[in-house]
């Protein structure tokens, strides 16, 4: 079976077919045979779990009975769908299930660099010829995935309306798929047995990745400051997501931005210069004296609220207003709202509007990284 990748640009391009691998039968009965019952005391579950497993349990006939599930869930793209428990045996219904939903083909929330993370590590254990056929597809899917700026979409192959085909560091999308292909171009564990040719092009994607983050942090009154969430793929300004999720400054995002950038080797002055005005802006729009809190109210529901306090850590809002740098807290409604009391209770309790991640980036690892490097030359 193959299927042709659709090209970014309208410009003339060469698009190489993929060969997709099929999951036999046998590996599915194998896996329902060791089934990982998330219900079972000690059962592995999926998400980190998978990734924090002593080195040996990847050998298993566990392990192995949990990578013939998780292959069962990659597409004829290469990618894997998001918010999914790959750990479920993948039946035909599950996956058209998975299809209509639109959940398929996505760097979203880990979906497809966490699913290539752990077969790596099987391949590492056992050498399965099955399992590395799905990693190399899987790096395959993510270098076809990138933007010729750099940039790396939510879904692929993009998706015609929507804020689908921004390039997208909400939830770490684009972070966490330059980290693996760093790992790759590195050769580093468990990724040894990736052949020359794909590191070579993991390390130009890399490349590309970290200009299109240089040209996409917001400068303002000649100050670099930090990124927004999702940037348009095309002129790289800041732009919508949903619609609580406007254009903006992230404090959220931008820490996992600065943290990929402090692990460079040897970083170049603009890449000095892009982690030290981040961090001053960090410092700058700090909150303190308000606490978040979660409450129980009368009807036993849970309530996110801020409160005055003097001694509460500082906190930071995930939006800031692009112009005045204030605490932006959107609902559904789109309106601009700088009051997080007034966001309805639904956003409120059930979407992360603030964030204490800074805290470490500017305690610990900022000053790590201005030991190690020397600081901005």
């Amino acid at each position: 079976m193959q299927m042709n990748l659709p090209c970014h640009t309208d410009s003339t391009c060469r698009i190489h077919p993929i060969s997709f691998l099929m999951i036999s039968k046998s590996l599915l009965l194998a896996a329902m045979a060791v089934s990982l019952v998330s219900s079972a005391a000690g059962a592995i579950r999926w998400g980190g779990d998978v990734l924090k497993q002593k080195p040996d349990w990847y050998g298993s006939a566990e392990a192995r009975a949990a990578a013939a599930k998780v292959m069962g869930y990659q597409s004829e793209a290469g990618a894997w769908p998001k918010n999914t428990d790959l750990l479920v045996v993948p039946t035909e219904a599950l996956l058209a299930e998975i299809r209509k939903d639109g959940r398929t083909d996505t760097l979203d929330n880990g979906a497809t660099t966490l699913p290539i993370h752990f077969l790596a590590r099987v391949v590492e254990a056992t050498g399965d010829a099955s399992c590395r056929a799905s990693v190399l597809r899987g790096v395959d899917y993510l270098l076809a995935a990138q933007y010729p700026n750099g940039g790396f979409p939510q879904f692929f192959p993009l998706r015609p309306k929507g804020y689908y085909s921004h390039i997208t560091y909400n939830d770490g999308a684009m972070i966490n798929t330059l980290e693996l292909l760093r790992d790759v171009a590195r050769e580093k564990a468990p990724f040894g047995f990736v052949d020359a040719g794909r590191r070579s092009r993991a390390a130009d994607a890399v490349a590309r990745g970290i200009e299109c983050i240089l040209r996409t942090q917001i400068r303002q009154d000649g100050k670099l400051t930090a990124w927004c969430a999702q940037h348009d793929a095309k002129t790289l300004e800041p732009a919508w997501a949903r619609a609580y999720e406007p254009p903006s400054l992230s404090g959220s995002e931008s820490v996992g931005i600065v943290r990929f950038l402090m692990a460079i080797e040897q970083p170049s002055p603009e890449i000095m210069a892009s982690i030290e005005g981040a961090v001053a802006w960090f410092r700058r729009v700090a909150i303190s004296g308000q606490r978040l809190e979660e409450r129980r109210n009368a009807d036993g529901r849970k309530e996110r609220i801020l409160t005055p306090d003097p001694a509460a850590p500082p906190l930071w809002a995930r939006f800031y207003e692009l112009d005045t740098h204030r605490p932006l807290y959107m609902d559904r409604d789109s309106k601009p709202n700088y009051d997080f009391m007034k966001v309805s209770y639904e956003r409120r309790s059930g979407y992360g509007y603030h964030s204490t991640a800074p805290a470490s980036l500017i305690e610990k690892d900022y000053p790590a990284w201005r030991t190690k490097s020397g600081g901005l030359r």
